[in-house]
């Protein structure tokens, strides 16, 4: 799978890597940043999502699209869509860009806006991944894991970094009886949770 990333692919990632690593250095304001994921936390989730049952791909918080990158590698071994949501418009003109420079539109579906306001019509979940503001966080859990197929997967990014503002979900998770679930400690630690 990992050999399916083009040149055109690994240069968008490696410019969008260096604007991150700028971001966390020069002081840019929060919802400026790009706060993306690590290269092995991507990795990590285009592997997940490449052995999970048939069904929808969900993204919600977009940013550039770097983690849609990853995750379309597993999209383009089933030839699907990922259906990616971002609330800000900055972040979208960037995604959009960032799937052109990689030649990857034919596998992602981006839509501007909440995610939970646009998620009504997603049934059928196998595979979503959560990198949103932390304090929607819970909502989103709430919506998506009654819509997970069985074995389908919802990984929540910054399990780890932002445990204390995440723990009320964390714990529900980890005590949830519809959903084997644990914290991944790769990058900024991801929980897991498979549909039982």
């Amino acid at each position: 799978m990992f050999d399916r990333i083009s040149d055109n692919m690994k240069k968008r990632m490696a410019y969008l890597e260096e604007i991150d690593r700028k971001d966390r250095e020069d002081g840019t304001p929060r919802l400026q940043r790009l706060r993306q994921i690590p290269p092995e936390t991507g990795k990590f989730l285009a592997l997940i999502a490449s052995n999970c049952p048939q069904g929808e791909f969900i993204e919600i918080g977009t940013s550039a699209g770097y983690s849609t990158l990853w995750i379309s590698l597993a999209c383009m071994e089933r030839n699907i869509k990922i259906k990616t949501f971002e609330i800000l418009s900055e972040k979208v003109k960037l995604a959009e860009e960032t799937f052109k420079q990689a030649q990857v539109n034919e596998y992602i579906e981006l839509t501007e806006g909440d995610a939970l306001e646009n998620l009504n019509s997603i049934e059928n979940i196998a595979f979503g991944f959560l990198d949103a503001e932390k304090e929607v966080y819970e909502k989103c859990y709430d919506f998506v894991i009654p819509r997970l197929v069985k074995g389908g997967v919802l990984i929540a990014d910054n399990a780890i970094n932002h445990y204390e503002k995440l723990k009320p979900m964390i714990e529900k998770a980890l005590n949830d009886e519809r959903v084997d679930s644990l914290v991944v400690p790769i990058g900024k630690g991801e929980l897991v949770c498979r549909k039982k």
